[in-house]
């Protein structure tokens, strides 16, 4: 699991790099200064994740459930979040509209919060000796 966790931490990495220098440089012109904005929101959290992430899959004060349970959401959070916040920032570039599926954005949020709530609770009841 450890692996998987740290390839995803990679992967949300290397891509809030590119998507944050294709955000300042290949959308400047392309969309409103404030959908930017939003766009670099959904790249900041993504990386925030990558962080996370990659201490998950590198520490072993984590058990291996909430490892897998914390990968699972940080996963899914996301895809949901951080993909709909770059779908809703360039809405005006596409031909779908991406504001009929907003509502799945603080779904993602909450996953994401549910990944740091378990890290905590793994936290809470781990052995004083450790």
């Amino acid at each position: 699991m450890n692996k998987q966790i740290l390839i995803l931490a990679s992967f949300l990495g290397v891509t809030a790099i590119v998507l944050g220098a294709f955000g300042a440089h290949g959308l400047k012109e392309l969309i409103p200064a404030e959908s930017i904005q939003t766009f670099e929101t959904g790249v900041r959290y993504q990386m925030y994740h990558a962080l996370l992430l990659l201490f998950v899959g590198s520490t072993t004060f984590i058990s291996a459930k909430s490892k897998k349970l914390i990968f699972y959401f940080v996963l899914i959070g996301w895809l949901l979040f951080s993909g709909s916040i770059y779908g809703l920032a360039t809405n005006l570039l596409t031909n779908f509209d991406f504001k009929t599926i907003a509502f799945v954005t603080p779904i993602g949020g909450l996953c994401l919060i549910i990944s740091w709530v378990l890290l905590f609770v793994n936290f809470i009841k781990m052995k004083a000796n450790n």
